[in-house]
């Protein structure tokens, strides 16, 4: 979950993408466990930098005790002097719901497995396709972590970058449906993520995304970031997560695209 498929917290990138458009826990610790992998010796190899990232979200074995997630929190977009809630619903293993309510107006985004969809004032209910389809597939899956070879026609090594006080090793992720590779960038200490640029498609056309990540917490065994700040669309946007929650029995029915009024 580099936010957008691997923590999927990132489906909130998409769907606020389009606010800006149209307007344009329980068993939660306090931080991190004190105790992380050392780093691999020299140069790390793909294959190094994604073992250690699963190692660093909490290990397959983990991860595979949930079925569900909610997550609820805040959005704040400073430039634009607006603040609203968001609402994100997952299921395992690729079901997805989003929902966004920012100055009295709700933006919703959801995909049930086979079809991708958004909701919102200006352009109403509609279904995605193409690209935009394939990046809601791959924001969709539960065990995000673990699938980047399923996700990806190509994951190869491009360098490192220090960010703020963080050295930070780069994948460069084909996506293989085609566009541009996503550029991730995992902390070379811990192993987590820090940040992913990619490219968002919508019907108005492709943006660049940016998206940091922090404030990690353990929840129930899994390591998510309660803090992502997130560029694009022409706006700035902090997400701050304030419940998690696990093994919720959600409808499938929740996630499917709303029947036409």
């Amino acid at each position: 979950m580099f936010s957008k498929h691997l923590f999927t917290v990132g489906a909130v990138a998409f769907a606020l993408a389009a606010a800006m458009w149209a307007q344009s826990s329980p068993r939660q610790s306090a931080n991190l466990p004190l105790s992380q992998p050392a780093p691999p010796a020299g140069t790390p190899t793909v294959e190094q930098i994604i073992d250690r990232y699963a190692q660093a979200v909490g290990g397959r074995a983990a991860w595979e005790k949930l079925t569900s997630r909610s997550s609820m929190g805040t959005v704040e977009v400073p430039s634009m002097n607006l603040s609203g809630t968001v609402v994100i619903h997952e299921k395992a293993p690729n079901k997805i719901l989003t929902i966004i309510i920012m100055a009295g107006s709700a933006y919703r985004e959801g995909f049930d497995g086979n079809v991708g969809w958004t909701e919102d004032p200006q352009d109403g209910l509609r279904e995605q396709t193409g690209l935009e389809l394939a990046e809601a597939r791959r924001q969709s899956d539960f065990y995000g972590p673990f699938d980047l070879h399923e996700q990806y026609a190509k994951l190869a090594f491009a360098g490192s970058e220090k960010l703020e006080d963080r050295q930070a090793y780069i994948l460069e992720a084909t996506p293989k449906e085609g566009g541009q590779p996503d550029k991730m960038y995992f902390d070379s200490q811990s192993g987590l993520p820090m940040r992913l640029i990619s490219q968002h498609h919508t019907p108005e056309g492709v943006s660049e995304f940016r998206e940091d990540f922090s404030d990690y917490r353990s929840v129930d065994g899994v390591i998510l970031p309660f803090k992502i700040w997130q560029e694009g669309a022409g706006s700035a946007f902090t997400v701050r997560i304030s419940e998690v929650r696990h093994n919720i029995a959600f409808e499938d029915g929740e996630f499917a695209k709303p029947a036409v009024q």
